[in-house]
């Protein structure tokens, strides 16, 4: 699918998910696994950062993540956060195996991590992220932030589509799975970034 035909999709879902907001219903997976960032949910606001994503498309395997991990909750909280929502076509892009292995019980942390390494607390445009250099995410760990040739990128991946509007934050889509850097060995020295998937 193409940029524009994304967005258009984008746009048109979220004036389609704020008409019946009231009536959506979410599953929400398990406990909020980041307590500090819950809140109630509004959806007399218009559609919040998950809804906008399950109505878009293209974010399957990422909402599948945020519900195995118990995000879900977090994320239709009171915000507001920006979220790098990476696509489909994203976690293709990972290893084979990978994202089933992130998805099993046993590393339920490790994908925590993942996925809130995608959160900036408070609202991020893409005006105001060219401007900074990094950015602190949930995780606890900075992502870079870059203009190249016109392209805001955010580590090694390149924002497709900026300043998706929710009711709890903001939405930008980039076309790579971001990857937080590994916890130190026990030797004290810091694994490479690529070490988090083993």
């Amino acid at each position: 699918m193409s940029t524009n035909r994304l967005l258009a999709r984008f746009r048109t879902s979220v004036v389609a998910v704020s008409r019946r907001a009231a009536a959506v219903t979410l599953v929400v997976g398990g406990l909020c696994a980041v307590p500090q960032l819950a809140g109630a949910q509004h959806p007399s606001r218009g559609p919040s950062i998950p809804q906008v994503a399950r109505t878009a498309g293209q974010f399957s395997t990422l909402l599948a993540a945020v519900d195995a991990a118990g995000l879900t909750e977090t994320l239709v909280g009171r915000g507001p956060f920006t979220l790098f929502a990476p696509t489909d076509e994203a976690f293709k892009r990972l290893p084979n195996g990978t994202v089933s292995d992130l998805l099993k019980p046993e590393n339920r942390e490790k994908l925590v991590t993942l996925l809130t390494y995608h959160v900036v607390p408070g609202r991020v445009t893409a005006a105001q992220a060219r401007t900074l250099s990094s950015a602190e995410t949930v995780a606890g760990q900075k992502v870079q932030l870059r203009d190249v040739d016109g392209e805001l990128r955010v580590n090694n991946a390149v924002v497709r589509i900026a300043d998706v509007p929710a009711s709890n934050g903001l939405v930008h889509v980039i076309d790579r799975v971001l990857m937080p850097q590994a916890p130190p060995c026990e030797n004290g020295s810091t694994s490479r970034r690529g070490a988090f998937l083993n």
